[in-house]
């Protein structure tokens, strides 16, 4: 199985690939909460604000996007600076080869560049395979919101997920980095 590459995402280049990857877990599951999936104005838009605060990264393969992870704002207060909400995504082909890994990995690898303490993910249940990945990579199950929202029909509880990116040490750590 050969790993993709995997490099920062370009808005320009890029967005119309993510929305299409994006665009069934919106449209055809219950995996995001979202009630209509962005189209490439919108994605490229979400990438580049992104990008401002928090590293954006794509799969390639044989020069196509084929999957994208992200970091964003965990929680607004200061005190949460340190940790980052963490998202994956990657098309049909792309199942169970590695992409998923080998994108979380390069984006808690900049993360940690960044001074990034904790990486937080929320996987609408039921999810197996996000849930399997999540375990892997060593993150740890801290809480499920129950029936927290309304999606495909359904309340829907998420399983929240914690990965240390670094351990707390003693006093204020470094401040966060911007992305580079």
């Amino acid at each position: 199985m050969t790993v993709p590459l995997i490099r920062p995402a370009d808005p320009d280049r890029d967005a119309a690939a993510c929305a299409a990857i994006y665009a069934p877990h919106v449209d055809d599951s219950h995996i995001s909460f979202e009630d209509r999936a962005p189209d490439a104005t919108a994605m490229a838009a979400r990438i580049e604000r992104t990008q401002r605060a928090y590293p954006w990264v794509v799969a390639e393969r044989d020069g196509e996007v084929t999957g994208f992870a992200y970091a964003d704002t965990y929680k607004e207060r200061p005190a949460y600076r340190w940790a980052a909400a963490v998202s994956v995504y990657v098309g049909d082909a792309e199942r169970n080869r590695g992409t998923g890994r080998a994108l979380y990995l390069e984006l808690f690898d900049r993360l940690r560049r960044q001074n990034f303490r904790i990486a937080r993910a929320g996987i609408t249940l039921p999810n197996p395979a996000s849930v399997a990945l999540h375990h892997r990579l060593g993150f740890v199950e801290v809480g499920i919101s129950r029936a927290i929202g309304w999606t495909a029909g359904a309340w829907r509880d998420v399983a929240l997920y914690q990965l240390d990116l670094a351990p707390p040490g003693e006093g204020p750590p470094p401040e966060p980095l911007p992305p580079g």
